[in-house]
């Protein structure tokens, strides 16, 4: 029986790939490693906690002796590697907390598996999910290839850039089997809302101001999370050794654009006058370093894997906005307590 780690896998984008390959491939172990930090919540697993082909362990990746163990312990062939520090706002007040969990823990989980795996790689991989950011700001053209040099902005990009280096470090020097994928803003279910949709969704519905950053004129390629499990799956399982694969949804936004359509949605769907909701948008001051505008070119794992989005963007925005309104009493879990100082200190 093989056996795979997902690290992270009880936050946003985990969970969904925990779920995924858990359903999907019943022959295989899967052993989901989580801090369980204010972003993991064992509640987006419930539907698949007493699975016989799945085992979770609460850990820190920074932890090297306990990674150490834990590779001993399960003799993994394959790391999904999610586990990161990833709000940008968290890390221009916190950078040392993303230097430790992005770099120093991607680092032991390299040096993990090639202490496992050297004496036969064969069979093996170390697949890390990165993000569009560490390319850098793009201007009102163009696209970020896989070959687009890196230019990160802010501590958390760098992080993210500096654990995308290691790996191919580990891939060129000791022959680590590896791949990398860089994904655009991703959006659904069970994202913790300080990210932009879920916190609009949660201010709307509580009627609080939506603040924008700076003109509002920021634009982001936006990717549905259920889709991009899909392509995490497809990457791991038909990937090349060494390769990267940017991940995109075809689908760029501007942040006001994208408010204004989240607004008229909710307004629909709360019952509320037309326009009620885009009255709640307040501008706020830019936070440093914000890049302008990504966009990802996925034409790569479209043309070489076969894989697409499978939603229009207003209809995985409906999707979303139903499953927050239907899931309230998560929201009401997940934003209490340490979030309500952090939302203060940071938008008001």
């Amino acid at each position: 029986m093989k056996t795979i780690l997902i690290t992270g896998g009880a936050g946003f984008i985990g969970s969904h790939v925990v779920r995924l390959f858990v359903n999907k491939y019943p022959d295989t172990q899967i052993v989901n490693l989580d801090k369980l930090t204010y972003a993991g919540n064992l509640e987006n697993l419930k539907d698949i906690q007493d699975k016989s082909n799945y085992i979770f362990e609460k850990g820190d990746i920074v932890d090297s002796n306990f990674i150490n163990d834990l590779f001993d312990k399960y003799q993994f062939d394959g790391v999904i590697h999610l586990a990161a520090e990833s709000h940008v706002d968290r890390s221009i007040s916190n950078p040392l907390e993303f230097i430790q969990t992005n770099v120093v823990g991607t680092f032991n989980l390299l040096h993990a598996a090639k202490n496992l795996w050297s004496k036969n790689f064969n069979g093996k991989l170390f697949y890390h999910v990165s993000t569009d950011e560490v390319y850098g700001s793009l201007g009102t053209d163009g696209f970020f290839l896989e070959t687009t040099p890196y230019d990160p902005q802010s501590p958390y990009s760098s992080s993210k850039a500096s654990s995308d280096h290691f790996v191919r470090a580990y891939g060129n020097t000791y022959s680590l089997p590896f791949m990398i994928s860089n994904c655009s803003n991703n959006y659904g279910e069970n994202q913790f809302p300080e990210k932009l949709i879920p916190l609009f969704i949660n201010n709307i519905r509580n009627n609080k101001s939506l603040p924008v950053y700076g003109d509002g004129l920021f634009t982001r390629d936006w990717l549905y999370v259920v889709d991009h499990a899909r392509a995490i799956d497809t990457v791991f399982h038909n990937g090349k050794i060494g390769d990267t694969y940017n991940i995109g949804g075809f689908n760029e936004w501007t942040n006001i654009d994208l408010i204004k359509l989240l607004c008229g949605i909710m307004d629909e769907k709360l019952g509320r006058q037309k326009g009620s909701s885009a009255q709640l948008i307040t501008f706020v001051k830019d936070r440093p370093g914000h890049d302008k505008r990504y966009a990802i070119d996925a034409s790569k794992i479209k043309t070489e894997l076969g894989w697409e989005p499978s939603l229009q963007f207003t209809e995985g925005l409906e999707k979303t906005i139903d499953w927050y309104l239907n899931n309230q009493d998560w929201l009401d879990n997940v934003t209490s307590g340490e979030y309500q100082n952090y939302y203060q200190n940071q938008y008001q």
